[in-house]
């Protein structure tokens, strides 16, 4: 457990000696937020705050693991997704910054790269780490074998927790909050069942995510952009395979869950009935535009995340004693 604290502090303090001098960087270059024009209008005033923070965690992230890693297949194969989703991001905001638009990537080569880390999440899994093509129902004590299937889980698994971070990446510090809690939860689910190396991957991406709010909590002076938030739904649904836990992730990323519904709600229900359920999805905007101050929204988002990480991890460790 030495290995785990160490690596979770490294990566929390190289964040924050990192980057002051990457924001400045990014401001010399202005590569500023492009706030899109259906936002909420009290964040046009964010526009041109620094972006890609996202490399700042990957590097902070990458810095602890790779120097106190044992390199397991598990661990790496997580790593391998968190980067290479990173790497998709880092794409999309480039395309952002240099035609100056909130469009990035095509809809087909984001979802081409999603398959692509799919599969390479699928090979490890059942090819190297020996883990079954199986899904577990913790919450019943059974399992459901999915046999070719098994692919497609996981591709679900991935597609909808970088889309649901990204989601949520939509106040100061409310996604990196949120994931921060969501690893907590895995290290100690991790460090429980002694996957001390995934429980290493699990706290440096605590530690990054940590360090990285000291400067996007609000008022935020840099953001993750899908740099960040596409790598750290990559590093949690990487987990949520590598550990068996792709079902319990629903109640563990709980708050992302409800971000993600939100938006489904409100596009299926428009469709459907030419109304609205909320004054703007995702559901944290609808909270604005009745008047919360965005602190308090961040703030009762978090506990909410909180509790569902709390309740899953007491479900996985009821059902790891069988």
């Amino acid at each position: 457990m030495g290995r785990v604290l160490i690596g979770g502090t490294a990566a929390l303090l190289i964040c924050i000696f990192l980057s002051p001098k990457f924001i400045a960087f990014l401001r010399e270059r202005e590569f500023g937020q492009q706030i899109r024009e259906e936002g909420p209008v009290g964040h046009r005033t964010k526009a041109g705050t620094p972006t890609m923070g996202g490399l700042i965690i990957l590097a902070a992230l990458s810095i602890s693991f790779l120097i106190l890693s044992n390199y397991e297949s598990r661990s790496l194969a997580v790593y391998g997704a968190t980067v290479a989703c990173g790497l998709l991001g880092f794409a999309d905001d480039l395309v952002k910054l240099t035609r100056k638009r909130s469009l990035g990537l095509r809809a087909r080569t984001k979802l081409f790269v999603t398959i692509a880390v799919a599969l390479g999440l699928w090979l490890v899994a059942t090819q190297v780490a020996g883990l079954q093509p199986t899904l577990e129902l913790r919450f019943f004590s059974g399992e459901l074998d999915l046999g070719p299937a098994y692919p497609l889980l996981i591709y679900l698994v991935v597609a909808g927790t970088t889309s649901a971070v990204n989601l949520t990446d939509g106040l100061d510090g409310l996604a990196a909050g949120s994931v921060g809690i969501v690893g907590l939860a895995y290290v100690g689910m991790t460090a429980y069942t002694g996957q001390y190396d995934l429980a290493l991957f699990s706290a440096v991406l605590v530690g990054a995510c940590v360090g990285f709010l000291w400067f996007n909590a609000y008022p935020a002076t840099i953001f993750m952009g899908d740099t960040g938030a596409l790598a750290l739904g990559g590093a949690i649904a990487g987990l949520a395979v590598m550990t068996k836990t792709e079902i319990l992730l629903i109640l563990l990323g709980g708050i992302f869950v409800i971000e993600a519904l939100s938006v489904l709600i409100q596009v299926a229900y428009f469709r459907l009935r030419g109304k609205r359920v909320f004054l703007m999805a995702p559901i944290h905007h609808h909270f604005e535009l009745r008047n919360w101050s965005e602190t308090k929204i961040i703030l009762r988002f978090w506990i909410v995340a909180a509790v569902c990480a709390a309740i899953g991890f007491v479900i996985y460790r009821q059902s790891v004693r069988g």
